[in-house]
């Protein structure tokens, strides 16, 4: 199992970094007030109330000063210290990073440290050639490299608004983004893969495709799917659909919104309360509150519960492509990867305990199916675990026992390696995530598996087993996609949108030279769409415009259409069409039969 990244040096680098980033920024903006800087998945960030704005041109200048700093080969050193003394530091006025009048939210955060919890700070000091003494002190719980030396190989990103503590109602700080790594090699490597990231953007790439787009008028975080977007949804819930048949799910579908009272006893509203839209009361009818749903498996649990069940019907398992709304911040939100409203293809299996790790074990190789469809192959295995000194957690220490061991217990029988995540846990039990790297390198949560003993406690689910008495049957929650949206977004940035020929919205584009030739262009489309591959009918367009052949190449290129037909006086003549492939480019004149038969073989 590998190393926790929090555990790792280059985690201890990161945080270094946003410390030396900080005193930067103090040495050149007198007055700036901290706040926090931590290490994130791919760098670093401080959020910082300025006196004046700051612009993205300004970055240099703060990168140079960084650059400075580092060489000075100042010692990191922490110090821990009591309540009282923390506070006699962050309001001392000979340090130009605390003091009066900028100690505004590191007295916040020290109040936020419970009673008995060490409280330490750690310490940059240098002195110049005139014997002044410089320091740069922050109230933090590290941990950091030795000394600022080490931190060589870094680069400021961008600039970014965030509220203080996240909450709207707070004033919006000003965010700096930043990365470093231990070598420069990795910090070019890095730098590489952002500019090709890029060109493979899927909010750029939707775009010039037509797959999706998004309105100030409909809101933040809820995509508009254009037809090729829809036809691209369709092609993977078919395909998902299917799948699933063959293992027997039966298909359910339930509301977009439900009473309060289901969430109050799913346990939701205590523990997801912030992720839910603001709740609807009803005034006349029923004087009930409603919720726009932010997931399904409450609903699913309401339909078991719905019939007395036995041991012979188990397992039972719900599959339903459900909408679901959850209220991200809008400064989290990107494009159809983080979006508000987004399609789960959720599942519930309802199983004995002996049924479990069989059952487990079945939808883990759906997923592997479900990833070797799309063509992604390379990804790793964690495990999320309760944090043992967490409190969001709900159910009994003996289930979350039971639960994480048929987890693990299923990774060893499918010869699965798999990392350990602490605190990675649902609320309400552990989980199995599939991470996957991309053709850029980057990661991605996707596909999950959960193991559930704690919601069918709390609504009392039960079946009657072989001996006559009722039973409490276990939860598995899944969803190889994850969500609809979050993987057609991946998948169009690692296809930079020249999506595999069974998924891509039009297949074949037939491109008709000129008018003459228009009618015998419809009916050859017509055919070919009651042609069968991979299961589904061809999709097939017509470019019938008045514009040069040269110009429709280029469009159906920029499209990323797989296939082009082209279509003109001789191919009537002849019944043979010109065949141009998006990767081969001309494949020369041949009969429609011969181009479908090379298309299926």
């Amino acid at each position: 199992m590998s190393q926790p990244y929090e555990q790792s040096y280059l985690y201890r680098l990161r945080h270094s970094a946003a410390h030396l980033m900080a005193q930067a920024v103090t040495e050149l903006y007198p007055g700036a007030k901290l706040s926090i800087g931590p290490p994130i998945e791919n760098g670093f960030y401080y959020d910082i109330d300025f006196p004046e704005s700051l612009k993205e041109e300004d970055l240099p200048r703060i990168e140079q000063k960084m650059k400075e700093l580092s060489k000075l080969d100042q010692r990191i050193q922490r110090s821990e210290v009591s309540r009282d003394e923390a506070k006699n530091l962050i309001l001392d006025d000979s340090i130009p990073s605390m003091g009066s009048t900028v100690a505004e939210y590191k007295l916040q955060l020290l109040d936020a440290i419970p009673e008995g919890e060490t409280i330490s700070f750690y310490d940059q000091q240098r002195t110049d050639r005139d014997g002044k003494l410089h320091r740069f002190l922050d109230l933090c719980r590290g941990p950091h490299v030795d000394t600022t030396k080490e931190i060589k190989h870094f680069k400021l990103m961008n600039l970014a608004g965030a509220y203080w503590r996240g909450e709207v109602k707070n004033k919006q700080l000003t965010r700096i983004y930043g990365t470093a790594f231990e070598s420069a090699e990795e910090l070019e490597a890095y730098l590489h893969m952002l500019e090709e990231a890029k060109k493979r953007d899927h909010r750029l790439l939707g775009k010039e495709l037509g797959l999706f787009m998004f309105s100030p008028r409909v809101g933040t975080g809820l995509p508009l799917w254009l037809p090729k977007g829809a036809t691209l949804r369709m092609v993977m819930t078919d395909f998902l659909q299917k799948e699933q048949v063959k293992r027997g799910y039966d298909p359910v579908v339930t509301p977009h919104i439900a009473s309060i009272k289901l969430y109050e006893k799913s346990g939701h509203i205590i523990n997801y309360r912030d992720k839910m839209f603001p709740f609807m009361e009803d005034q006349e009818g029923d004087k009930d509150t409603y919720i726009l749903k932010p997931m399904n498996c409450p609903f699913h649990i309401e339909i078991y519960q719905s019939q007395m069940r036995s041991y012979r019907d188990l397992p039972v398992r719900y599959a339903e492509f459900g909408t679901v709304h959850r209220y991200e911040q809008s400064g989290e939100v990107t494009g159809i990867l983080r979006a508000r409203g987004f399609t789960q293809d959720d599942a519930h299996l309802f199983v004995t305990p002996e049924q479990l790790q069989d059952e487990f074990i079945g939808v883990v190789e759906l997923m592997q199916t479900v990833l070797k469809k799309l063509g992604l192959s390379d990804y790793r295995v964690r495990v999320g675990t309760k944090d043992p000194a967490g409190d969001k957690y709900v159910g009994h220490d003996d289930n979350w026992v039971a639960a994480t061991n048929a987890i693990t217990d299923a990774c060893d029988k499918l010869g699965l390696d798999y990392e350990i995540s602490p605190g990675d846990a649902a609320f309400y039990g552990p989980k199995l995530d599939l991470i996957i790297k991309d053709a850029l390198g980057r990661e991605w949560q996707m596909g999950t598996v959960q193991v559930d003993y704690n919601l069918p406690e709390r609504f009392e689910l039960e079946y009657i087993g072989e001996d006559s008495k009722p039973h409490r049957p276990v939860m598995i929650h899944r969803a190889p996609f994850g969500s609809l949206e979050r993987m057609i977004g991946l998948l169009t940035e690692q296809y930079t949108g020249a999506f595999p020929f069974w998924l891509s919205p039009v297949q074949i584009t037939i491109l008709a030279i000129a008018d003459r030739h228009n009618e015998a262009a419809f009916a050859m489309a017509t055919k070919l769409r009651e042609e069968i591959y991979d299961s589904r009918n061809l999709r097939v367009t017509v470019d019938d415009r008045r514009e040069t052949l040269g110009k429709k190449i280029r469009e159906a290129q920029l499209h990323k259409t797989p296939y082009m037909l082209i279509l003109g006086d001789r191919g009537l003549e002849e019944g043979t069409i010109g065949v141009r492939s998006r990767e081969d480019g001309d494949l020369g004149e041949m009969t429609v039969a011969s181009f479908l038969s090379a298309l299926k073989n």
